[in-house]
């Protein structure tokens, strides 16, 4: 397995590099391992080097992106970002201006070297899938527990029904673009350069509008707000995600709709808490129930249940109720409660009761205080000259 480099020093800059210097770097390196200013045999090794460079720089000018890779090196991006999302939203736009060559031209020399994708980049004249979507829900604590259907609005990108998507006005249709004679691309020369580009006209369609559509101005697609039923599974925690196959923005050159994503966010509980797929319920008891034993009702997700108290029990206990819990998300079972209970002391006694809690404890005589005992014996054998 090769080890990869490190980004700053592919680059030649210290790790504190300002944006600036980062691309100065960069366009240094890339007119100097540019595939067209190297001899043939030279040539695989400068495209080697292009692409690394290339992707270095997508990494460090991104700040999201630069701050994983500081925190994480290269493990933090490759687990973190497939090679299309690497170079997502990289600006190669401004680096080459003033030699009249603009960032579409790199990124299509990029895409022939595999990079957005595949062979093919990512403006090419091929379908365009939809743009994903995300949407954060809140739901209840028992929505999650039990699961859910829920209607949710979503504004997004839908085809248009006026043109059916085509972007031409109804009873017209796209023509071939006169620039590149419908193939979608051009020859661009620029001193060292004379690669392909898309074309400009077009967009890399190969077919140009002369009538739009009045509804959706010739983009095939307008704003709508939708209406989408989402099925919760029982198990869901906050964080929670959820992906809704096709529901994202329509696709355009009849490319797919990109998917919704849904992030889950469950409201607090006023008794009940969740861990993992167990749930916690903290009950306060009285003195005499906890020292006589009886039962108590307890609250569940399912209703009340009755649960025995045995004789003697101690503030702090924790009971488990089997199966009371919340349904395991992969369909491994169900988890448990635990109730921890609470010995409730009692508060603004009246005279009578004080008297009556004097005499039991003068009768009790700390024999029936085993706790306390065990505590002061141990005391008296730390502190025992």
């Amino acid at each position: 397995m090769t080890t990869k480099r490190d980004y700053y020093e592919i680059l030649g800059v210290q790790k504190g590099a300002r944006p600036d210097d980062l691309k100065k770097a960069y366009r240094n390196l890339a007119l100097k391992y540019h595939p067209d200013r190297v001899t043939p045999d030279k040539k695989k090794e400068a495209e080697e080097r292009f692409k690394e460079i290339s992707e270095a720089y997508a990494v460090l000018s991104d700040p999201q992106k630069r701050s994983q890779y500081d925190q994480f090196g290269h493990a933090g991006i490759d687990s973190k970002y497939s090679s299309d999302d690497i170079f997502r939203n990289a600006d190669f736009s401004s680096i080459f201006e003033d030699l009249g060559v603009g960032g579409d031209m790199f990124e299509e020399i990029l895409g022939s070297f595999g990079m957005f994708g595949g062979g093919s980049h990512r403006r090419s004249r091929g379908s365009g899938r939809g743009r994903d979507l995300e949407f954060e829900l809140g739901i209840s604590f028992e929505e999650a527990a039990f699961g859910s259907k829920k209607t949710i609005n979503i504004p997004r990108n839908v085809i248009c029904d006026a043109c059916s998507g085509s972007g031409a006005r109804p009873g017209t249709k796209k023509i071939n673009c006169p620039a590149c004679n419908g193939r979608g691309q051009v020859l661009y020369s620029a001193g060292f350069i004379n690669v392909s580009q898309t074309c400009p006209k077009c967009r890399g369609e190969g077919s140009i509008i002369k009538s739009p559509c009045s509804k959706c101005d010739g983009a095939g697609k307008v704003r709508s707000t939708q209406k989408i039923e989402v099925t919760i599974p029982a198990g869901v925690d906050t964080g929670s995600r959820l992906r809704v196959q096709g529901e994202g923005d329509f696709g355009s050159r009849g490319g797919s709709s990109g998917d919704l994503y849904i992030y889950i966010n469950v409201k607090e509980h006023p008794i009940f808490q969740k861990h993992g797929y167990d749930i916690i319920c903290e009950i306060p008891i009285s003195f005499p129930l906890a020292s006589l034993g009886g039962e108590v009702e307890v609250p569940t997700l399912m209703g009340n249940v009755m649960m025995r108290i045995p004789e003697g029990t101690q503030s702090g206990r924790i009971f488990r109720l089997s199966g009371k819990g919340v349904k395991n998300l992969r369909g491994y079972g169900t988890g448990d409660q635990m109730v921890k209970v609470v010995v409730e002391t009692p508060t603004r006694l009246n005279s009578e009761q004080k008297s009556l809690l004097r005499e039991f404890e003068k009768s009790c005589n700390g024999s029936v205080n085993p706790l306390s005992q065990s505590f002061m014996d141990k005391v008296k054998r730390l502190f025992k000259k």
